[in-house]
């Protein structure tokens, strides 16, 4: 490898950096296996109202609802959804396959960080509960459910048809 030098040395290492960021996005994105996502459903007339809403409000909402949105992103209505959060937009209108949405919400494919959490184990203790006499445990952490693949396909097929 042939080194260029420069009187500005700050500009190398500026492409340096970009050239390992950008194997980085390239190797996060080779990660992921899009065969494993479920198929659009074929129900038309998909809509955020009817559909998708309360599928966001059963699983979304407690991290991604008005109070205190994790990586400011809020799925508690369609601006917010579409507007996106701290790292830009998650919905990609009409391309379910190119939306971070649907990616993070199949765990079988693969991503880094599968939405919504499993919620963790404890090791080596029962689980908490809220009954009375129980001591100093700390409230029952409710069970986070991933979706189910039905689930998916329908945020897919409303995605695909123009996320309305």
């Amino acid at each position: 490898m042939r080194t260029i030098k420069s009187p500005n040395n700050n500009i190398a290492a500026a492409v340096r950096l970009a050239v390992i960021a950008g194997l980085g996005v390239a190797t996060a994105a080779l990660a992921i296996d899009l065969t494993k996502l479920p198929p659009p459903s074929s129900q038309n007339d998909v809509t955020y109202a009817k559909d998708i809403q309360p599928i966001f409000k059963a699983a979304c909402f407690e991290c991604h609802g008005a109070q205190r949105p994790k990586n400011n992103l809020r799925l508690d209505s369609l601006e917010a959804a579409l507007k996106g959060g701290r790292n830009g937009a998650v919905i990609v209108a009409g391309k379910s396959e190119k939306s971070e949405l649907v990616i993070y919400t199949c765990w079988e494919a693969g991503p880094e960080h599968p939405m919504p959490p499993k919620a963790p184990a404890r090791r080596g203790s029962p689980p908490a509960t809220n009954s009375p006499g129980t001591g100093n445990q700390p409230p029952a952490t409710p069970a986070t459910k991933e979706l189910k693949p039905e689930q998916i396909s329908l945020i897919r097929a409303w995605i695909d048809q123009g996320a309305k």
